[in-house]
């Protein structure tokens, strides 16, 4: 009966913690304040971190992102390239309650294997993803 189920794996919430902070780090280190998420495979909440003076919005921005990055298996900034010229596509998707296309979410893979996304928001979409990849990299891992 072990057909019935499965075990997949997730990543662990000391990482996740790890990866907030020099997420955030990284952000003090080129001048900006973002908000930092990371969600388990599943897209539940592990590790949040709101640096001094980020915008409020940007809370359930950064937490989307991650839930985004997770749930596709791919970085939120690759949508819009996805989505390229098909107009109801594009509208319909930003209907999408959580759904974020644009830049700042990335998958977290160890050994190939999606364990969890980081979703950073606050700065522009560039920043953000620089601080995301930020957090990945501090746990020795790649984005």
């Amino acid at each position: 009966m072990t057909d019935l189920t499965v075990n997949e794996t997730s990543l662990h919430w000391q990482y996740a913690m790890q990866a907030v902070t020099a997420a955030s780090q990284h952000a003090e280190g080129i001048g900006v304040v973002i908000n930092a998420a990371v969600v388990d495979r599943g897209g539940n909440l592990l590790a949040f971190q709101r640096q001094n003076g980020a915008p409020l919005h940007s809370i359930s921005i950064a937490i989307d992102k991650a839930y985004s990055a997770v749930s596709f298996g791919f970085s939120t900034a690759d949508w819009l390239s996805l989505i390229g010229d098909q107009p109801p596509l594009r509208e319909g998707l930003v209907q999408r309650d959580r759904l974020v296309i644009f830049g700042g979410g990335l998958p977290i893979r160890v050994d190939g294997e999606l364990v969890g996304a980081i979703g950073v928001s606050g700065a522009s979409e560039t920043e953000d993803e620089a601080c995301a990849r930020a957090g990945i990299e501090a746990i020795g891992l790649s984005a």
